[in-house]
């Protein structure tokens, strides 16, 4: 089979190998079983959940099994793999000495899809940014759809407009490392590249493999398409420096061709204001950078500067992402659920001039906690509650330099919090690492959060 054409490509008939029973790959089943592939999925995992979905699939004529794999995963002209799945994993190892083509669920929705894509990077806001971005393209004109992995499949989405065709329609994908591992001809329209900092090198390996994953967003732009980056960071400004593609970068600190900013206010391209920062409801540097990104990415597709300042102005930020939760006893507790990096903590904690009461942990990524050292120190964090499997770790790095607990749950560690803090205070969840050790995902981590402190009013 030829794929470099993706209006060329013809799966009908062909038999297809799913891996991976998740969001992702239920959806690209269902996408290629609507197409006239013969779908056989798989997931190495028994669990109740793969097991009702592996039933409905069933009823729609998808078949497929749970556990350890049988030969029948590899009868198949083409394999189409979860974001959740490794590459280095025996099944697939096995499946390259087969010579099967393997490709991943953003790369297989992108051959059927038929409308334009912004595809947005980063190893950080990148939730943020593309939530923005979905609001600045719902006009009479556009309708956006935000996909990928912000939790909704792309698969879903090209699914659905196969169904229900809408010229005005733009796909705005969130795309992350493990979703470019297998990226061969995805071309987005546009692309916008964030930052890139230490992270998941507990997949990849090394930073360096970590950079060449996520350029793979944008190999295949050409002069037509736009690549938009952060002109700050360094590793993308050296890898961009002779892109084929028409390649613009925005800046906070550095006046570029599209934006520029001062202490109280953000400019437009002819030196209008765009909207005084006050305005801006969303705290922190970062979010100045996001909000920049996205107006950016906004102006070159053609968005009205009127339009983008009344949007930025309306935004009021995503879940799980320094989220307000409440306040009690004049204690004010922050959801950062969506930290689950160091670069993403030291932003959280740059964002608060009260004094911090930080709760750290959970499954460490491969970072050195030591490497948050110097801004312990410079921020007001009066105190550690490390948590969860990395507990240990954190405290053992970070020495005497803070007052730290050590606590196994993160209902416990909210409790012991609350107890330390004084009238004032800001209580954050920042864990700088996955949740998978306690929580199926950031979003569950978050909402148990917030339940359990909500609970804390009646705790007297």
């Amino acid at each position: 089979m030829d794929f470099s054409q993706k209006d060329q490509i013809d799966i009908s008939g062909k038999q297809i190998s799913i891996i991976g029973l998740g969001r992702s790959g239920v959806a690209a089943a269902k996408l290629a079983q609507h197409f006239g592939a013969n779908v056989y999925i798989c997931d190495s995992k028994i669990s109740k959940e793969n097991d009702l979905s592996l039933k409905t699939l069933e009823q729609m004529g998808i078949h497929g099994e749970t556990g350890e794999h049988s030969e029948r995963v590899y009868d198949v002209d083409l394999m189409v793999v979860s974001p959740g799945v490794p590459k280095n994993t025996p099944l697939l190892q096995k499946a390259f000495e087969k010579d099967i083509p393997i490709v991943g669920e953003i790369e297989f929705a992108y051959w059927f899809s038929q409308y334009p894509i912004i595809a947005v990077t980063g190893s950080n806001g990148k939730t943020t940014t593309v939530s923005l971005l979905g609001e600045l393209f719902q006009t009479d004109l556009i309708h956006g759809a935000i996909c990928g992995n912000i939790g909704i499949p792309f698969s879903q989405e090209v699914l659905f407009d196969q169904k229900n065709p809408d010229p005005k329609r733009v796909y705005i994908l969130e795309i992350s490392s493990f979703q470019m591992e297998f990226i061969n001809h995805f071309k987005p329209d546009f692309s916008l590249y964030l930052n890139v900092s230490p992270d998941h090198l507990d997949r990849h390996g090394s930073m360096d493999e970590y950079i060449a994953c996520k350029v793979k967003m944008s190999q295949n732009q050409i002069k037509t398409d736009t690549l938009v980056y952060n002109q700050e960071d360094l590793e993308l400004r050296e890898e961009f420096i002779n892109h084929p593609a028409n390649t613009i970068s925005f800046s906070s600190i550095h006046q570029t061709g599209s934006f520029r900013m001062n202490e109280t206010k953000i400019y437009g391209p002819n030196q209008e204001k765009l909207i005084d920062l006050v305005n801006i409801k969303i705290p922190g540097q970062h979010n100045i950078e996001n909000i920049i990104a996205a107006a950016t990415i906004s102006l070159e597709f053609g968005l009205s500067l009127e339009h983008i300042a009344n949007t930025i102005a309306s935004f009021s930020g995503v879940e799980h992402r320094l989220e307000f939760v409440k306040t009690i006893d004049d204690v004010t507790f922050i959801n950062d659920s969506k930290a689950t990096n160091l670069d993403s903590v030291i932003v959280a904690l740059n964002s608060f001039s009260q004094p911090l009461i930080l709760i750290l942990g959970g499954r460490n990524k491969g970072a050195d906690f030591h490497h948050l050292l110097p801004y312990v120190q410079v921020n007001q964090v009066k105190q550690i509650i490390a948590y969860g499997e990395s507990r240990h770790d954190i405290v053992n790095s970070l020495g005497d330099a803070v007052r730290s607990n050590t606590i196994i749950g993160l209902k416990d560690a909210i409790v012991t919090a609350k107890d330390l803090a004084s009238p004032g205070d800001v209580i954050l969840l920042s864990p700088g690492c996955a949740s998978f050790d306690q929580f199926e995902n950031y979003e569950a981590r978050g909402q148990m959060f917030k339940k359990w402190v909500k609970a804390l009013e009646f705790i007297k």
